[in-house]
């Protein structure tokens, strides 16, 4: 009741059209609540309504990746380059000349499948050009590669923002990790998993495209404007066309789902890779993606998100709670979670044996103060009324 009204009240108070929460425990949903509308002046928000997940997208593609995994194909410590031979010699950022080009070193070693499922390569993004390499992503066209072959050699020519192992540094790594799925499966990554995830899973909403005719059902996409100090109604990079195939599949950020069908996909997590008679993954794989793998490199430094003084650490596509009172949560030590660009997020929470959801369609959400950190807000709320372990 708590979370519903907190939800209730950032819809009334405007700062949402519409939002969806879903809370499950002991293998049964026990709360799928809508509040609002899909778009402000639209229709209502309903359970089925789809969103733009953007890096919620990443733990499905590292589910992918242990897939392969399990048949042998790779194993975790193996250079990148054994894969993606065009990674074999990469260069490490250490300046700029007077004329913008790059001073660099070489690579100690090349990066490990490790380190590009924890984000801790050294590879960039260009999602927040705030620094050379990511402004390099951004005006080299990275994300907007028109193959995975071309995709890669963009990525191949840019520097490292460190050297591999060093540091932890949110990346297109899991895009990566899309190119190499196609590489060792032999097939595209829609395709694979359609195939190996979603239809086992029977998760009938979730996809790179969105077919026409459950258009209607897509949530309408909204940024935070800093300078109207209000949503406006999103374009540009961001907004990926979902109307047809990609002609490169974003492991990284690009499914659209439901509420409804990510639960399906959480709860094959919190029930040690099954549901409904479908192995997807063993309990021990499931387990090996929920540990932390940062190294002690990152984890005993002073800075950054992931180190042993702020309680969380990241494991293979996850980020992990390692200490939940380092942590601030009321989380149970091992939880799993990640969010999305447009401000969807979840959490699966071994412990207590509890997963929840929640959907908005909103870019750069963090600009406003009341949206800033639903997540957290939410495992205040929830947490509060677990009182009876069996229950």
């Amino acid at each position: 009741k708590r979370l519903d009204s907190a939800m209730q009240a950032l819809v009334d108070q405007g700062h949402l059209p519409g939002v969806t929460t879903l809370v499950a425990r002991h293998g049964k949903i026990v709360s799928f609540q809508v509040h609002g509308k899909k778009g402000f002046g639209g229709p209502a928000m309903t359970r089925d309504t789809v969103f733009r997940i953007y890096s919620q997208t990443k733990p499905v593609t590292g589910v992918a990746m242990m897939m392969l995994f399990e048949e042998g194909k790779w194993r975790l410590d193996d250079p990148v380059s054994k894969y993606i031979p065009e990674f074999a010699n990469l260069r490490v950022f250490k300046g700029q000349n007077p004329d913008g080009s790059f001073i660099t070193e070489a690579a100690d070693r090349p990066p490990t499948m490790r380190e590009i499922m924890s984000h801790s390569a050294g590879f960039a993004y260009g999602l927040v050009p705030d620094n050379p390499i990511d402004k390099a992503y951004v005006s080299t066209g990275v994300l907007g590669s028109r193959s995975g072959q071309e995709f890669i050699e963009k990525v191949a020519a840019l520097p490292l923002v460190g050297q591999p192992g060093k540091q932890w540094k949110y990346s297109a790594s899991v895009d990566i990790q899309g190119f190499i799925i196609e590489k060792l499966s032999g097939m595209s990554l829609p395709d694979f998993m359609r195939t190996r995830i979603f239809e086992p899973l029977k998760m009938v909403d979730t996809g790179f495209h969105l077919p026409v005719e459950k258009s209607d059902r897509l949530a309408s996409l909204y940024l935070w404007s800093p300078k109207d100090k209000k949503l406006v109604s999103a374009s540009g990079f961001m907004v990926l066309d979902i109307t047809k195939p990609p002609a490169v599949a974003s492991g990284g950020g690009g499914l659209v789902s439901t509420n409804a069908d990510y639960a399906r996909f959480a709860q094959m997590i919190l029930n040690g890779g099954t549901l409904d008679g479908a192995r997807i993954l063993s309990p021990s794989t499931i387990a090996l993606m929920g540990s932390n793998h940062l190294s002690d490199d990152i984890m005993t430094g002073q800075e950054g998100s992931f180190t042993n003084r702020r309680g969380q650490g990241f494991g293979l596509d996850f980020m992990v709670i390692t200490d939940p009172a380092r942590a601030g949560t009321p989380a149970g030590k091992g939880t799993i979670s990640w969010g999305g660009a447009a401000g969807t997020w979840f959490w699966i929470d071994p412990e207590n044996d509890l997963f929840v959801l929640g959907m908005i369609h909103v870019l750069n959400k963090d600009g406003d103060p009341a949206l800033r950190n639903l997540d957290d807000l939410s495992q205040q709320l929830i947490y509060s009324a677990l009182v009876d372990p069996s229950k």
